[in-house]
């Protein structure tokens, strides 16, 4: 007899080590995230995925699947949650979305939709952030950096090199490089490295390439989150 858990009165089913996030994929139910990904190592920073297990608030791509639990993820005080996380995220970075470069296949901005997130509500903060342009392929804008921490696993765990950390905390937190300079022209980044294509905003970008496929037909253009982010799940646990 299979295990299973409650997500918002459905039954799903779950295997022994799943988190909350992998059994509600595979069962094809949505949590909205962004700091998620399924090839890397939960981290729970966004904390956008937070859902109610037994009453209790926790993050679904953190907390394992248990027998017993009734989780809920759909309700407005969940759903009021994540879109005042989300504007925070607009403001306290500068997201302009009708001049970045990343607009149609941003997770963020994709989010934002999914979530009828009309305005932002808080005033922006216009954070002073540099971009370093000093690698011959590759970008940073910290503009559009919103500390997922992708990036970072995605250079350790899969690259190998353990290109970017994050340092600081609050409104001094940012994305650093582990290089001499501490720029990325420094680093031993490759263009075809994982880090350079896992970011879900526009902060990291490979040069030349911004524009290639029109705005209109890009990936959120014509799909939703939810959709997209559930086929990502589908392909990479191979269902």
């Amino acid at each position: 007899m299979s295990k299973t858990i409650r997500i918002d009165g459905k039954e799903i089913p779950f295997e022994e080590g799943q988190t909350i996030m992998e059994a509600a994929s595979a069962a094809d139910v949505y949590i909205p995230h962004l700091c998620h990904h399924p090839d890397y190592t939960p981290h729970g920073s966004c904390k956008l995925c937070s859902v109610q297990v037994n009453g209790r608030n926790c993050t679904a791509c953190t907390f394992p699947a248990l027998e017993g639990q009734d989780i809920i993820s759909q309700s407005q005080e969940l759903q009021e949650d994540r879109q005042r996380i989300t504007q925070m995220l607009f403001v306290e970075g500068n997201h302009f979305c009708p001049g970045c470069e990343k607009t149609g296949n941003c997770q963020l901005q994709a989010v934002g939709y999914y979530l009828n997130m009309l305005d932002n509500h808080f005033p922006h903060f216009y954070a002073r952030r540099e971009m370093d342009a000093s690698h011959p392929d590759i970008l940073i804008d910290h503009n559009r950096c919103i500390f997922c921490n992708l990036c970072v696993r995605a250079s350790r765990e899969k690259d190998g090199k353990n290109v970017f950390a994050i340092s600081g905390r609050g409104i001094n937190k940012r994305l650093v490089v582990n290089s001499s300079s501490g720029q990325l022209k420094d680093s031993d980044i490759d263009v075809n490295d994982s880090a350079v294509h896992i970011c879900p905003t526009g902060a990291i970008l490979i040069k030349r390439q911004g524009f290639r496929v029109p705005i209109g037909q890009r990936i959120y253009d014509h799909h939703q989150i939810d959709e997209v982010a559930l086929e990502q799940e589908s392909e990479s646990h191979g269902r």
